[in-house]
């Protein structure tokens, strides 16, 4: 008899065949993967032992063998990241140590890879997408070992089995650290300069934890608005620092891991036949190779940092003149001078536009702008578990059509990540019996409704809404048959195109008048306000740009020839950037160690693809521009193309 989880991975008891979470024991994940992988294993024994290899018993059948393990596993994860409690938690690094064998076990198996190399060398009269199927699993073998001799074999499995036990190591110290500090203000006083939100929701916070006055976290809706807006000098540093430095000493260190991560990507590339790790990630994305990787940041550099320079030397005049700032700009005094500097230039402040986006009304503005483009329509369910009190699940359709599930959860919570992200519960896709449609999820971090008031997001917050609502546009649209293939299974430097085209309607007055209004009194964002935050909107975009070029320059030096390089994660990030660094660098901090985008997420030697694919959308959005933000003719263009 099967494992409870995987009996209720399809329970026929709830809608749209959606995750049971009322139902889950968290300790049972260990066990119930244990059983998938037995399950998976039996499953390509018999792939092994065909007879006759062809393409629906050996590279279809290999995309099915291992279903059970792969819904059980994208649950696992996506709960360990959102919202995992202390058995999750001690569970994941031996979990990902035995996904790690048990792909190899299947990536290094002679009698495997044979079938494969069979189907694929028979030349066949192939669909399509089975085609690319056939295509994609082959090259998944010789990619990942099966070329190798049998000594090479066992030195990429203890490879892989130490990145999988180092990975939870890197994501948990980086939490732990992130939730470690707090800065309480007992003087009233002190509070000088922050909004009232950033006020109310410190308040909360220090009464969650039982103390008086106000207590601030490295939480972003918590250490965002204290760095634009505190007006005392000596917290705003407290503060910085902390956030700068999490993760590089002490307990949770991650010092030494990100030389580990590094160093072991690294040998694996090389057993495999690649000069890098990024020769190896690179060869399958749009760039190639990481000689036009350096080639593209090189070409943004000089532009982006030269105007960065004059924005910085502006705003230091702007400082000492109008705020008496006799002293060097430091990074803790950036946000805090450059919010005031874009009042003074644009007559706009990020306090002056919250009022408009209530999180309510932004939410209903991407379901209109998902209706208006592409004929979605989202509907409350009440009837479908979710994962925690805060997550709410949307039905999606497309007139008569199932699109899909939708699950939102907003909020911070101590044991959820930072960030914002779009993930799946279900992926699109065939699972054996028939083409499933997906269940998909988008988690952020925005402040919390307080006493007296809702969730007023920042613009900046509602830009991120916008994209990761077009990531799941992405994956809820999909149409495709073969699950690995569908939905944002794409080449990483395409994948932020649909996500960062859909920033561009946050600045058009025809979409804001969808959803931007007033919380008290319902007025629509007025002309004048929309005129000026598109005036403001390339505020500072030389300095952005640097930014992230240094984050694109920190990755590829950590991924390209690392040897007889001093892998200490301080000395990386100053010679990667040294040449683009525009403030003082702090001694005591360091961004590598929190760097999870590339040491625990999908990104390493990829994080260029943000201003990869900001050249796609911005063409993209062209035509959207010439013919209509909410023209049907290219919506259904952009919906069929991309």
């Amino acid at each position: 008899m099967a494992h409870k989880l995987i009996a209720l991975l399809d329970s026929p008891n709830t809608p749209e065949q959606s995750f049971p979470f009322n139902e889950i024991n968290s300790q049972d994940f260990e066990a119930a993967i244990d059983e998938a992988i037995t399950m998976a294993k039996e499953n390509v024994k018999t792939i092994e032992e065909q007879n006759n290899p062809d393409f629906k018993n050996t590279i279809e059948a290999l995309e099915l063998s291992s279903s059970a393990l792969d819904k059980l596993t994208t649950i696992f994860y996506n709960l360990y990241h959102a919202c995992a409690d202390e058995n999750i938690e001690k569970a994941a690094g031996a979990i990902s140590e035995k996904l790690a064998d048990y792909s190899n076990d299947v990536q290094l198996s002679e009698k495997l890879f044979a079938q494969v190399k069979d189907v694929y060398e028979q030349k066949l009269n192939l669909k399509p997408e089975e085609a690319k199927l056939l295509e994609e699993t082959y090259k998944g073998f010789t990619r990942n070992g099966a070329l190798l001799n049998e000594t090479d074999k066992e030195t990429l499995r203890n490879i892989d089995r130490e990145l999988a036990s180092i990975n939870p190591v890197y994501s948990n110290n980086l939490l732990k650290a992130t939730n470690a500090f707090k800065l309480n203000i007992t003087d009233e006083k002190e509070l000088e300069g922050l909004p009232d939100t950033a006020i109310a929701t410190a308040k909360q916070e220090a009464e969650k934890n039982e103390q008086e006055g106000w207590t601030f976290t490295l939480q972003a809706p918590s250490y965002l608005p204290f760095m634009k807006y505190m007006k005392n000098r000596s917290l705003r540093q407290e503060m910085w620092m902390a956030y700068n430095s999490k993760a590089l000493e002490g307990e949770f260190s991650n010092r030494e891991l990100c030389q580990k991560i590094a160093t072991l990507r690294n040998q694996r590339a090389q057993l495999l036949g690649f000069d890098t790790h990024a020769h190896f990630v690179l060869e399958k994305r749009m760039a190639k190779t990481p000689e036009r990787v350096f080639t593209f940041l090189e070409e943004l550099i000089q532009p982006s940092f030269k105007a960065a320079q004059k924005e910085l030397e502006d705003l230091k005049a702007y400082a000492k003149e109008h705020h008496k700032a006799d002293f060097d700009i430091m990074p803790w005094d950036f946000s805090f001078f450059s919010e005031k500097f874009k009042k003074h230039l644009f007559d706009i402040s990020e306090q002056e536009l919250r009022p408009y986006f209530p999180l309510e009304a932004v939410k209903k503005g991407i379901f209109i702008h998902g209706e208006k483009l592409y004929g979605l329509k989202f509907s409350k369910q009440t009837d479908i578990p979710a994962y925690h009190e805060d997550v709410e699940v949307y039905r999606v359709e497309r007139g008569s059509d199932f699109i899909g599930l939708l699950y939102v959860d907003f909020f911070p919570r101590d044991n959820k990540r930072s960030g914002a992200w779009m993930t799946n519960y279900r992926e699109q896709g065939f699972d054996g019996e028939s083409v499933k449609r997906p269940h998909v999820s988008i988690v952020c971090n925005f402040s919390k409704p307080t006493t007296d008031k809702p969730s007023l997001l920042t613009f900046y917050e509602v830009q991120t809404l916008f994209h990761e609502f077009g990531h799941a546009l992405h994956s809820l649209l999909s149409d495709c048959h073969y699950t690995s293939l569908s939905g944002t299974n794409v080449l990483w430097d395409f994948v932020e195109l649909p996500s960062q085209v859909m920033e561009n309607w946050t600045y058009e007055k025809e979409s804001l008048d969808l959803f931007a209004k007033h919380y008290e009194t319902g007025e629509a964002i007025p002309a004048e306000l929309v005129k000026k935050l598109k005036d403001s909107s390339n505020f500072q975009a030389g300095y952005a740009s640097t930014r992230q070029v240094s984050f694109a320059l920190v990755d590829m030096n950590w991924h390209s020839d690392i040897k007889n390089k001093n892998l200490d994660p301080v000395v990386v990030e100053n010679e990667a950037t040294k040449d683009i660094q525009l403030l003082p660098k702090v001694e005591g901090t360091n961004f590598s160690v929190g760097f999870s985008h590339i040491f625990a997420g999908g990104y390493s030697a990829g994080y260029y693809s943000y201003k990869w694919a900001e050249v796609l959308d911005a063409d993209a959005f062209e035509l959207f521009q010439e013919k209509g933000i909410f023209d049907a003719e290219t919506a259904k263009s952009f919906y069929d193309q991309v």
